[in-house]
C-alpha cells in the first residue's frame, strides 16, 4: 500500500524557519534593547576576545599559571 500525495511532500530548505527566527530577533525581548543590537552587529573574528573568555574560564576552574 503506498502513501497518500500528502505524505509525500518534498523537504523544505528551512526557510520558513530561518524568517521567523528573523522576526524573533528583531521584535523579540532580548533583541529590543539597542545594546542587544550593537552586540549582534559586532564582528564575529574577535580572536582575542575568545582567548581572554577561556583564560577567565581557566582561572575560574582553579587552574594558575
Amino acid at each position: 500500500m503506498s502513501r497518500h500525495p500528502i505524505d509525500k511532500r518534498e523537504p523544505t530548505d528551512g526557510s520558513r524557519v530561518k524568517n521567523f527566527a528573523e522576526v524573533e530577533r528583531r521584535q523579540g525581548e532580548e533583541g529590543s534593547h539597542p545594546a542587544t543590537a550593537v552586540l549582534h552587529r559586532r564582528p564575529k573574528d574577535a580572536p582575542e576576545t575568545n582567548r581572554r573568555a577561556a583564560e577567565y574560564a581557566r582561572i575560574d576552574r582553579g587552574h594558575r599559571a
